[in-house]
């Protein structure tokens, strides 16, 4: 035993030393060469908010914990996309606690030694804690056990104690700081008395009008076309529309691992002969187990939850079907299995009753079901009483609820309909959870049920496919050194397809139709594999999955605002918008005529329509959209004054008013409040929004992950 011990001992040694060896082989390049990039301070940093940078070592402490609360609470560890989630959150509140701290000490804002413990074991405990410690029986919170919890802490695995005791620093330094902070922006929201009022003007006061309308489309888009002057002009005076976040635009060829027909033929082949084997197996649940992708499940099926291909034709116990071919998939299928299965159709009225429902509360709703029992056999309709009684959604159905078996509704209820000698009215209320059910059984049946056992496998591609296909792509970057040549693959070879992928972000995890591309994201932002820079026309072949594919960088856009060239068509269509404005109101302006003059004078597609009962708030004409300018002059328009023509959204229009409808006075009282509440409710967002506009927030999460 000794022995073994000690050569236990000296292998650990051993092996520790090849580890090492291994690392300082793998990252050798990095320690000595000029980039230093494992120790290397600047590559280790995630992020910066208010000048203070947050390493990685920190943010992957977070997330580790993140990780670990997330599985304890979820009973699994995270996939992929929870895992993409947690980094957002664990970002978010690192962000939040540096943005927020300095204006925490501005104002003096702490949490005091008294206030701590109050929250945690006095008499307001934060709501976390509550909800932590409420019986999920009863939904009360218990407070002995958390003061029990509290007492008995030092006993518990140190990882637990730090756990709790990390939840108290954040609570005393960042989280109760933040509600003081935020209820104190919230407390300063006002509404005044105008203000109150002018919104129930705008809400209830109605516009009737008439109005000239000439849409844009009336004039050619040929005859406008705007210069690269006119759009820089235009993005200039609307800069605030155009910011913009740094992005990457790819143009990729996907070359996918796709099984030949050669590999078609030999799973078919293959499938075939397990069919053969299949007639005779003396277990064919274990043969399924042993030569499906699939799991065995012996349920048995009704016709309508059969495979499709099984479905309308003769079945017998014995009889193997197939191989059929189901999308990318061959399929076998044996019968192994028939009984009959039994069904009712029923409807009931339900008197709901709730867990936390007194005797005397229960009781009154069990005295009302009976009353209505009392009614409907006393001749009362069934269907109009569970229209008038019921509280589920079946009550508009009469109380039908089909057909179901003796495993879809709870004990209670099946055994009640299922015992039942015949069709009709239970004489009885029926209990359960739910409440008092009044029942009717309006028919039974019995259908044919099925177990079958599936042999299921999937038409992949061989090895020599896949290497065959490995080989092409490698040949694909070996004839694309550079973008020209990239572009020339697709034009040389029809069976390539070239994609665009425009203004990815840095934290994109996705590449068009292709998912998990982060490797391909990095690259893009100058965070590839190997940590060079990379330029406008490099070319890069990535494997993921499946599939390879070959991508090029064909344009940076850095964050700020947009640059004409990278939104030149949304750009044209504003400015060209822009300029047959001008041109029709230029036909129209100073001219002193009925609406219907100045529709010839402005040409096709002009026409004069009315606009009953417009409300102010929603600033929509019927028939045209949304238009806010023409809508709000309609309101301060006499009755046959019409208005100069107004560049709309949609359009040009001049717009004749007819009448207005005062809206009945408001409780001023009652609006203030809503209002108030409304712009409290948004505060938490918005107060967020604009600390980390005010920041200098610097994001290099992609850099890492």
């Amino acid at each position: 035993m000794a022995l073994i011990n000690t050569i236990r001992e000296k292998s650990g040694v051993a092996v520790g030393a090849v580890a090492i060896g291994m690392l300082l082989f793998i990252v050798g390049g990095d320690l000595i060469g000029g980039r230093n990039r494992l120790f290397g301070r600047n590559d280790q940093v995630v992020g910066e908010v208010n000048g203070e940078k947050i390493e990685l070592p920190e943010f992957t402490a977070a997330l580790e914990q993140a990780k670990q609360n997330f599985t304890q609470q979820q009973g699994r560890p995270p996939d992929d996309q929870a895992l993409n989630y947690l980094r957002e959150q664990t970002w978010n509140q690192l962000l939040a606690r540096r943005a927020y701290q300095p204006e925490f000490e501005k104002l003096g804002l702490t949490t005091s030694d008294e206030e701590l413990i109050d929250l945690v074991q006095g008499d307001n405990i934060t709501p976390s804690l509550k909800q932590a410690f409420t019986d999920p029986k009863t939904g009360q919170f218990d407070k002995a056990r958390l003061i029990d919890y509290l007492k008995n802490l030092d006993k518990l695995p140190p990882e637990s104690q730090a756990a709790y005791h990390n939840f108290e620093t954040a609570l005393r330094d960042f989280d109760r700081p933040l509600q003081k902070y935020n209820a104190l922006l919230k407390n300063s929201v006002y509404v005044t008395s105008a203000e109150a009022k002018r919104f129930d003007e705008a809400q209830n006061a109605k516009a009737s009008f008439r109005y000239l309308f000439v849409p844009y489309s009336s004039v050619s888009d040929s005859t406008v076309k705007p210069t690269d002057a006119q759009l820089q002009d235009y993005l200039d005076r609307h800069k605030g529309r155009y910011k913009v976040e740094a992005g990457r635009s790819i143009e990729y060829i996907v070359v996918p691992e796709v099984a030949s027909k050669e590999d078609s033929a030999a799973i078919r082949q293959s499938m075939d002969a397990l069919a053969q084997q299949f007639r005779t197996a003396p277990n064919d649940s274990l043969f399924a187990k042993q030569n499906s992708e699939q799991p065995y499940s012996g349920a048995y099926l009704t016709t309508t939850q059969l495979p499709q291909q099984l479905t309308g034709q003769p079945l017998a116990v014995g009889q193997v079907y197939g191989p059929f071919a189901v999308a990318n998939t061959l399929a076998i299928y044996k019968v192994t299995g028939e009984k009959p299965k039994p069904t009712v159709q029923a409807s009931h009225i339900l008197f709901k009753t709730e867990p936390n429902m007194t005797p005397d509360a229960e009781a009154a709703v069990k005295k009302q079901a009976e009353e209505v029992l009392a009614k409907i056999k006393a001749g009362a309709d069934f269907a109009a009483m569970a229209k008038q009684y019921g509280s589920d959604g079946t009550k508009d159905k009469g109380g039908d609820l089909g057909y179901f078996d003796k495993t879809s509704m709870v004990p209670e209820f099946s055994k009640a309909a299922f015992g039942a000698p015949g069709l009709g009215l239970l004489p009885t209320l029926t209990k359960t959870n739910f409440g008092y059910h009044i029942i009717k059984v309006t028919g039974k049946k019995s259908e044919n049920t099925y177990q079958v056992a599936s042999i299921l496998k999937a038409v992949q591609p061989s090895e020599a496919t896949q290497n065959a296909t490995y080989e092409r792509a490698q040949q694909l970057k070996a004839d694309a050194p550079d973008l020209e040549a990239f572009r020339q693959l697709a034009a040389k070879d029809k069976t390539l397809q070239k994609q665009e992928a425009k203004n990815l972000d840095a934290n994109a995890r996705s590449v068009g139709n292709i998912q998990n591309a982060r490797e391909i994201v990095r690259w893009a932002f100058g965070y590839g594999p190997d940590g060079g820079k990379t330029n406008v026309g490099d070319v890069q072949l990535f494997d993921i999955g499946d599939q390879h594919i070959l991508a090029a960088l064909v344009d940076t856009r850095e964050k700020g605002t947009a640059t004409v060239a990278s939104i030149k068509p949304e750009l044209t269509a504003a400015v060209r918008n822009e300029l047959k404005a001008k041109e029709i109101i230029a036909k129209l302006q100073g001219k002193n005529a009925s609406l219907e003059e100045l529709a010839k004078i402005a040409g096709n597609g002009a026409v004069v329509q009315n606009a009953e009962g417009v409300s102010e708030s929603q600033s929509t004409i019927p028939g045209v959209g949304f238009e806010p300018d023409a809508v709000g002059r309609a309101f301060i328009l006499k009755p046959g004054q019409k208005s100069a023509p107004i560049q709309g959204e949609q359009g040009v229009l001049v717009v004749e008013g007819t009448s207005i409808t005062p809206g009945a006075p408001g409780d001023v009282k009652a609006t203030r409040l809503q209002l108030a509440q409304q712009r409290q409710q948004r505060q938490d967002g918005l107060i967020y929004e604009a600390i980390k506009a005010h920041a200098n927030v610097k994001d290099d999460r992609s850099k890492f992950f």
